[in-house]
């Protein structure tokens, strides 16, 4: 299996028009935050099935799709790594943590290629997220990433708090949003005010006490995301604020 097999994969699912939509969709137009990046037009169930063809593919091949100035490619190469994590983190594998600690240092050691909302949200909780569940001494990485001038670090470190909230660990997340509420992107106030809206979801009392001390400073964008379950009149008493 090689990186140039799946790429002739994609390659022969292209679609012209549909890559011009799917350019808008992650703003690879200039001055959007995708700008320079190139699309085949793949649809993301094609790619998943790809993957899955190609789950066994090499680390060094999967590094090279991840290398690809074509989105789709680094897409798959993330969707393998995916699959290969949770592959390598069944209770049934005897080297389960240290087959998991690879993939996960790899992952960060190419987080350059993790580079739009799409590549971020399929992979950080999935890799991330749920090596950080069992081994809550490497959490400072969230923090690390998090202080990030790179806009894509910063929302992997948010990503990757997703299965920690459902595990009720609210910790780090709430960290996080108390330290990114002057962060300028509207990628990251939807990424925050996702993950409080999922942490309310399962505690609501936090999220009101976040809401409380910080509802008159937040962008408004992250707090209508953090309130979208809340009834309408409840928002509406939060969004006056």
């Amino acid at each position: 299996m090689t990186a140039k097999q799946v790429y002739a994969s994609l390659r022969a699912l292209a679609c012209g028009e549909r890559a011009a939509s799917l350019e808008r969709f992650v703003q690879a137009v200039p001055g959007g935050y995708g700008e320079g990046d190139r699309l085949l037009g793949c649809t993301v169930p094609d790619q998943r099935k790809i993957a899955r063809q190609f789950r066994e593919l090499p680390t060094n091949e999967i590094e090279k799709l991840l290398a690809s100035p074509w989105h789709e490619c680094r897409l798959t190469g993330l969707l393998i790594l995916v699959d290969q994590f949770e592959q390598a983190a069944k209770p049934k594998n005897p080297t389960r943590v240290s087959d998991c600690r690879i993939i996960v240092e790899f992952y960060l050691a190419n987080l350059t290629a993790v580079n739009n909302w799409d590549l971020v949200d399929s992979t950080a909780p999935k890799i991330l997220g749920a090596w950080l569940v069992e081994h809550p001494s490497e959490r400072d990485v969230l923090e690390r990433l998090g202080a990030s001038q790179v806009l894509w670090e910063r929302r992997v470190a948010v990503l990757a708090t997703f299965p920690l909230i459902r595990k009720q660990e609210f910790t780090e997340i709430l960290r996080l949003a108390e330290h990114l509420l002057d962060d300028t992107h509207d990628l990251m106030h939807k990424a925050i005010g996702w993950m409080l809206r999922e942490m309310g979801k399962r505690d609501p009392s936090q999220l009101e006490n976040f809401l409380k001390k910080y509802a008159r400073v937040m962008p408004r964008t992250m707090l209508r995301y953090s309130i979208e379950k809340l009834s309408k009149e409840v928002r509406a008493k939060w969004m006056h604020r």
